[in-house]
């Protein structure tokens, strides 16, 4: 099992708030910082943990992992959770990410529609599982060929945990910095996960429109 180690999470800026109203707040979450809090007593620091400092009736909708960067979404009242909620479930939203893939891909852009299911004996590990996976499906398009690697914009239809990360893995091409899914190679070739949610678009229901959010691009 994968244990969290040396939790030393970015303190500066503390709390990035991109946007904010009586019903939302919308967060730029750093690389390395948990979203929620982990089970060790060192891993309370979280994205949930701070925003309920300045916002005590904050709740986390949805989770990115520690090591993904950009737009968080937390909800100020029970309403606003629920409905945001229902929009993540049924598909509603939509996400786009920027990563930066090892290697060079060989299509300019594809769909990988490959079920994921937990590798139990490694977890927090994900795995494709043909059988007993649960559908998972991502739209890719590159952006850029750099000298050994791939900039490519990802759109994941659905939200399975380290879907992009397994996802980046079937193609052949781990993003960098992976220390989960990565080589040796991978993992040094990049500071940090190169993976950055940079656009979500949601219903509010109380403005009644589409409102997107972005989080400038950290690499």
């Amino acid at each position: 099992m994968h244990i969290l180690k040396h939790y030393s999470p970015p303190l500066n800026p503390y709390l990035d708030i991109l946007y904010q109203d009586d019903h939302l707040l919308v967060l730029n979450k750093q690389s390395g910082l948990l979203s929620v809090p982990g089970k060790h007593e060192d891993h309370k620091d979280c994205v949930e943990a701070r925003a309920l400092e300045a916002y005590p009736s904050a709740m986390t909708v949805h989770r990115l992992d520690m090591e993904t960067s950009g737009v968080l979404v937390m909800a100020l009242d029970r309403e606003t959770h629920r409905h945001i909620g229902k929009q993540f479930e049924r598909r509603k939203t939509s996400k786009t990410y920027i990563a930066r893939l090892h290697g060079s891909l060989d299509k300019d852009e594809g769909s990988i529609d490959l079920p994921l299911i937990c590798d139990w004996p490694n977890r927090p590990k994900q795995m494709v599982d043909h059988v007993a996976g649960k559908a998972a499906l991502t739209h890719y398009k590159v952006l850029e060929r750099e000298a050994t690697a791939t900039r490519v914009e990802f759109t994941p239809v659905t939200g399975r945990s380290h879907q992009l990360r397994v996802h980046a893995l079937a193609l052949g091409h781990a993003i960098l910095g992976d220390s989960l899914y990565g080589t040796d190679e991978v993992i040094a070739a990049a500071p940090r996960l190169q993976l950055h949610a940079l656009r979500l678009t949601l219903f509010h229901r109380v403005r009644e429109e589409s409102m997107t959010f972005e989080a400038p691009l950290p690499f």
